[in-house]
């Protein structure tokens, strides 16, 4: 028997490739244009870092992470997310210490789940974390990046914003008193999985997708009832800073997201294109995590996307750059084995002199028909061609591979006119 895939952690094979390294690429300039910085942090952290930061009552560690003991018999743990991570991160290196931090990451995290079409037991995430940050400005500037990074990526028209202010630690533990009571009174009518979570994590039951115990809640203690004075003003902020920026939006009274650190703002980017996979991007401001983990009270915020239904969105908008998906701009072939040197020399001097161009050199013989073959399944807009004549009179046939009439240039010129196409 062959050995095939982990359920659930599929391979992105070539064909796929483009599309993630669009987003890759796009994000990586954009991000830098913020003034963010890359921080990379280990796959494997001990299993109680994550107990601490999500929450030890929360789905993902309750029933979704991968855990271990190592041969020391330490308990340690695949990240189910990143966000704990950098936060140990920060703390353990001095990074907070009188200073701002604005940060970036990407990778994978792993949760055991029900694979279906977005979402798998290993999928990859890109986000960002900033930390000295205790003004609504830092939200609306990650918001504005988001909104910023989806037109960059051709998929705006296709997604909307919820926000919602989820109060600080003293509202919330108000409103609970008061949402527990009031579902108690009620509790024959809630769903199983909201029955489960109403002294666990009653919060969530807000986001349930059960019909019957949404339309209970709708009678429910409102949260904005409970919120202070200054939860209230932190969330007007936010809320006029996106209207001066000319971000749309909807308040969701409802959105509380699923980990237990978030607190006063949180938001979500969603779409409809992708079936019950809506969400494809959280976040908000944990301003108790730092402590929380044992460095000092230091505000936080962040958001994290999800990489799988990103590049899903943009195939399914077909708006990933037709560049993305093939192989090559240039391909070299040759009509004897002779010009074989000559080509590579060639090959050698394109590269060198148009850094970015991609260069496929043939490999392997075969007919000029036959390689004209796999030069159009490459993908490249233009062949060149060094066969016995050309060879003799040191010049190359330039060949348009989508359109357009063949013709021989002297070997000095190749490079030259494939510049001056580049900067077209």
């Amino acid at each position: 028997m062959t050995i095939q895939s982990v359920r659930g952690m599929p391979d992105i094979l070539p064909e796929q490739s483009g599309g993630w390294l669009f987003l890759e690429q796009t994000v990586a300039a954009l991000f830098s244009s913020y003034g963010l910085v890359q921080v990379r942090t280990p796959v494997v952290e001990e299993t109680r870092l994550f107990a601490r930061a999500v929450g030890d009552v929360t789905d993902i560690v309750e029933k979704e992470m991968y855990s271990f003991d190592d041969r020391s018999g330490e308990s340690l743990t695949l990240r189910p997310e990143l966000t704990a991570g950098v936060v140990r991160a920060v703390i353990e290196h001095g990074m907070l210490h009188n200073q701002t931090q604005r940060l970036w990451y990407q990778g994978p995290a792993f949760r055991y789940e029900r694979p279906q079409k977005g979402r798998y037991r290993q999928f990859h995430q890109i986000g960002v974390e900033c930390f000295g940050f205790a003004d609504s400005t830092i939200e609306a500037e990650l918001i504005e990046l988001t909104d910023h990074l989806w037109r960059a990526l051709g998929i705006r028209d296709a997604l909307d914003l919820e926000i919602n202010s989820i109060g600080s630690v003293s509202a919330r533990e108000s409103y609970k008193t008061a949402l527990v009571a009031f579902l108690h009174s009620h509790f024959d009518s809630l769903d199983e999985e909201s029955q489960s979570r109403l002294e666990r994590n009653p919060l969530r039951i807000l986001d349930t997708k059960n019909s019957s115990t949404q339309a209970l809640l709708a009678n429910a203690p409102a949260l904005e009832d409970y919120l202070t004075k200054e939860d209230s003003a932190h969330f007007e902020a936010l809320c006029l800073s996106l209207d001066q920026a000319g971000i749309r939006y909807r308040k969701n009274p409802r959105l509380v997201r699923g980990l237990d650190y978030y607190g006063r703002t949180v938001f979500e980017w969603m779409t409809d294109s992708l079936g019950a996979q809506g969400t494809v991007c959280g976040g908000g401001r944990y301003d108790g995590l730092v402590q929380h983990l044992g460095g000092r009270a230091t505000p936080g915020v962040g958001f994290a996307l999800g990489m799988e239904r990103v590049v899903l969105l943009m195939e399914t908008l077909g708006v990933i750059p037709a560049q993305m998906q093939t192989q090559a701009d240039i391909y070299l072939m040759i009509q004897n084995v002779q010009s074989e040197s000559t080509m590579r020399s060639l090959a050698r001097e394109i590269r060198f002199q148009i850094p970015g161009l991609r260069v496929m050199t043939h490999i392997g013989g075969g007919s000029l028909k036959s390689q004209l073959k796999k030069a159009d399944k490459s993908g490249a807009d233009i062949g060149l061609i060094i066969g016995e004549d050309e060879l003799k009179t040191k010049s190359v046939v330039y060949k348009p591979l989508r359109g357009g009439d063949q013709e021989t240039l002297p070997n000095e010129e190749v490079v030259k006119r494939l510049k001056l196409l580049r900067d077209m």
